[in-house]
């Protein structure tokens, strides 16, 4: 079926008064819209004038709150369709996501409820989809609810139902709730700060030191480290703009693109938040510097074959890497190195909860993480021992302590850097 909203653009509307109808009583709505035409909506099978006066009263009522369903007719499966395509598709820049949305939606929610009407969804449905889900798996149970809370807030933007019964429906009790705005950090998946040390000095001999120092000096996200260019870089104030990562975009095709370059297409980041600048401590910076120098000499030497995109993190012919391309290297140095058998994604944990149990302002915190909103940074990552006060004023004291420096004897040590950031402009 295909969905078509454009009746609930209406400008004004009228409502007759009741009347007979094939033996019955009903009345009808009159929905005008801009371009001066007029759709009527019949509300018939009333058995008594009374229950039809009752139900026009009903009528009137929600035209002028704004609540009034155009579709009442509108199955869930529809609907759902119409949502992935006109929101979800045009919301996100990757087909990752797209794909995870409508897995839930083809998988777990149209199942259930696909053939029900939209406006017979009512909260003890959702509740019973929940505790089904549950029952299946914890995690798919909160993508499930996710789905169901986004796609419900824009059934009633469109007018197709009055309010969402996915609103304040919560997984079963059984579901452990996580502590508001705070949760314990396990320390099995994050590293110290000697820990810290001993990663940066090791990766240096791999391909994937870069990567690393984005993602646990500056909290960058897998995908976003892959599509960082030398063109972000700000040499002048040492800062650095976040603005693209590299994944596969909506509608494109596989056979249209060169091998291995599918995945690799730069595509727009998760949220309007995940743009940012950030400040780049010394050491990353003196990283940077180093690495465009070898990527000249690359290009130099390999002009005939070098792809030159401007990609911090490339090979030596300039192609961008994998996202997949660090697992190999990073499960090695933790192992060689007898580190904490954490995953990649555990690294932005560390560089966002050392942030945050030294007491440093979430607002700032989640600036720099790129997070939508502070209590996604709280919820993920905080630590509730170390979130006593929100006065922080800068977020240079941690930097003097986390960037580590080499020394002649090549011992790794920390050492003040010449930037202040202050929390304020975070805000």
């Amino acid at each position: 079926m295909k969905l078509d909203l454009n009746l609930q653009r209406y400008v004004e509307w009228e409502v007759s008064n009741v009347m007979p109808i094939k033996e019955k009583f009903g009345y009808r709505v009159f929905l005008k819209y801009m371009d001066g035409t007029v759709r009527p909506q019949q509300k018939a099978g009333f058995p008594t004038e009374k229950e039809a006066n009752a139900a026009r009263d009903k009528t009137i009522g929600e035209l002028y709150a704004g609540t009034y369903v155009v579709y009442a007719n509108v199955r869930v499966k529809d609907f759902m369709e119409f949502w992935m395509e006109e929101d979800i598709r045009n919301r996100v820049g990757s087909s990752e996501t797209y794909d995870t949305f409508g897995s839930v939606v083809r998988l777990h929610i149209v199942p259930k409820l696909g053939s029900k009407k939209m406006v017979d969804i009512t909260r003890g449905d959702v509740q019973k989809l929940y505790n089904e889900k549950t029952e299946y798996s914890i995690s798919i149970a909160r993508l499930v609810k996710t789905v169901m809370n986004v796609s419900m807030r824009y059934a009633v933007d469109k007018k197709i139902i009055p309010v969402s019964p996915a609103e304040g429906v919560n997984l079963p009790k059984k579901v452990e709730k996580k502590p508001y705005h705070t949760r314990n950090i396990d320390t099995q998946k994050t590293l110290t700060m000697e820990q810290i040390q001993v990663l940066l000095d090791a990766s240096k001999d791999t391909p994937i030191h870069m990567q690393v120092l984005f993602n646990v000096l500056m909290g960058l996200r897998r995908r976003e480290i892959n599509g960082v260019k030398y063109s972000d870089v700000d040499y002048i104030n040492r800062t650095l703009r976040v603005q693209r990562q590299l994944g596969t975009k909506l509608g494109t095709k596989k056979e249209d693109f060169p091998p291995e370059a599918y995945r690799k297409q730069e595509v727009r980041l998760k949220t309007p938040s995940s743009y940012r600048t950030l400040p780049i401590p010394d050491y990353v910076f003196e990283a940077i510097l180093e690495q465009r120098e070898t990527y000249e000499r690359n290009r130099r030497r390999r002009a005939t074959v070098f792809e030159d995109n401007g990609y911090i993190c490339c090979s030596t012919t300039g192609k961008p890497r994998s996202k997949d391309f660090h697992w190999s290297y990073y499960k090695k140095l933790l192992s060689d190195n007898n580190l904490p058998d954490i995953r990649w994604h555990d690294l932005r944990s560390t560089f966002c909860t050392l942030l945050l149990k030294n007491n440093f302002n979430p607002k700032a915190v989640s600036k720099l993480m790129g997070h939508a909103k502070e209590l996604i940074t709280m919820d993920v990552y905080g630590d509730n021992r170390g979130i006593i006060e929100d006065c922080v004023d800068e977020i240079q004291p941690f930097i003097d302590e986390v960037i580590p420096v080499a020394e002649e004897d090549g011992e790794l040590k920390t050492e003040n850097m010449d930037i202040v950031i202050p929390a304020g402009d975070y805000f």
